[in-house]
């Protein structure tokens, strides 16, 4: 009998012993913060397999091995599940892995045993505050992974994040920082932006890619800074990058009838802020901005007004619907949204708690040259409602009214 302070510590520890620790074998990066997780695991794994690297990828959308998908069940899988998938990878030749590190898993354990060869913080938001105590523990949590690493380590974090310094107070290993805004080891400049793309500059050199907002170059940057410090030649990067293709869900462009559709995974008022911050910065303001957003249930409730008011603040027309509702009414989780809407702002919204009827709604309410954000569920291809998954596509809804436009 073993008597164990911590289960699911040991449970990591024995896991990686025994598949023979497979993180030993491969240059594992870990990706931790409230936003740009995925975006950033994503594009480190398109740009080293466009290096001609045989790499993997554990992320919220997909695991990959070398060019083979899985489909994902969690952002970050258990430790017996990571310990696996990071074995097969060793197994198909992979060189290097890259994975998101949740808040959730890190407080769980489940990365116990791992040693990580770098780790890249992103920023932290509010988030998780139905799953945490409060603030300071999500953020000290995601803070574990940098406190785990080794000297022969690289931490790479956020400057133009308040909380990028707090990440890296203990850290063994070597510490960089990325921006936009403030003095780092690496920057980039948008030089211009539409919805078909950006052209940046890095090190120097301008690189055009087909990815749209400032949240993304910072993404871009991380990626960028990651290749650099794993010893990639400058030119061979941004090579690299300008190959690279938008992350399925994340502010995804779908056009039609002379209507521009972006469909986005933002969940968070950040992330919200983001979006709607990017497309008011390229378009002209002659057109309407409609926003569609929900929040899902059984999760953080304080954002769900924060999120509504965003939404209005920064939109011409707002309709509040639903995202996955789980085990909650989804009308009072509208209702609960709606407190964040000021008197001024009553008439541009609309409560239409159907998702699709919400969209179809929002397309024909729009006229030629309009822009409209479908919000909250981005990849995703169900709706969760009681404990069971509807088949259920942001993607598929909008792309079939737009053609009912032009037809």
């Amino acid at each position: 009998y073993v008597v164990v302070e911590n289960a699911s510590e040991s449970l990591g520890l024995l896991a990686s012993e025994y598949y023979e620790n497979p993180s030993r074998n491969l240059k594992l990066i870990g990706i931790t913060g409230t936003n740009g997780k995925t975006s950033i695991a994503t594009m480190l794994y398109q740009c080293f397999m466009n290096l001609g690297h045989p790499c993997g990828l554990l992320s919220t959308i997909k695991y990959s091995i070398n060019g083979t998908d899985a489909v994902s069940t969690h952002t970050t899988p258990n430790s017996v599940r990571i310990n696996e998938l990071l074995a097969e990878m060793v197994s198909a030749g992979c060189e290097y892995a890259f994975m998101e590190v949740s808040s959730h898993a890190l407080h769980q354990y489940r990365t116990a045993g791992l040693e990580f060869d770098g780790a890249v913080f992103t920023n932290v938001t509010h988030d998780h505050l139905d799953y945490h105590t409060d603030f300071k523990e999500y953020l000290y949590t995601k803070k574990r992974l940098f406190d785990g690493l080794s000297s022969d380590a690289f931490a790479l974090v956020n400057k133009d994040d308040k909380n990028g310094a707090t990440m890296v107070q203990n850290t063994k290993a070597t510490r960089y920082t990325y921006s936009l805004k403030s003095v780092s080891d690496f920057k980039t400049k948008v030089i211009e932006s539409d919805f078909e793309g950006m052209l940046l500059e890095i090190g120097g050199t301008e690189v055009w890619l087909r990815l749209v907002g400032r949240f993304n170059a910072y993404n871009v940057l991380a990626v960028y800074s990651v290749a650099f410090l794993l010893g990639k030649e400058h030119l061979d990067v941004v090579t690299a990058l300008s190959a690279i293709n938008s992350v399925d869900g994340r502010f995804q462009n779908i056009k039609g009838g002379g209507v521009t559709a972006i469909v986005d995974y933002a969940h968070t008022p950040d992330a919200l802020q983001n979006v709607v911050d990017t497309i008011n910065a390229i378009r002209t303001k002659n057109e309407q901005l409609i926003t569609v957003v929900g929040c899902g249930g059984d999760r953080d409730k304080t954002k769900r007004s924060v999120m509504a008011r965003i939404a209005c603040e920064t939109s011409s027309r707002v309709i509040l619907t639903s995202d996955n509702p789980r085990t909650e009414d989804p009308d009072a989780i509208i209702n609960e949204m709606m407190e964040g809407v000021e008197p001024q702002n009553f008439k541009k919204v609309l409560k239409i708690t159907n998702r699709e009827e919400a969209i179809k709604t929002a397309i024909s309410l729009s006229q030629t040259g309009d822009v409209i954000l479908v919000a909250g569920k981005g990849h995703e291809t169900y709706q969760e409602i009681n404990g069971v998954r509807h088949p259920f596509d942001d993607k598929e809804i909008i792309t079939k009214n737009l053609k009912l436009i032009k037809e």
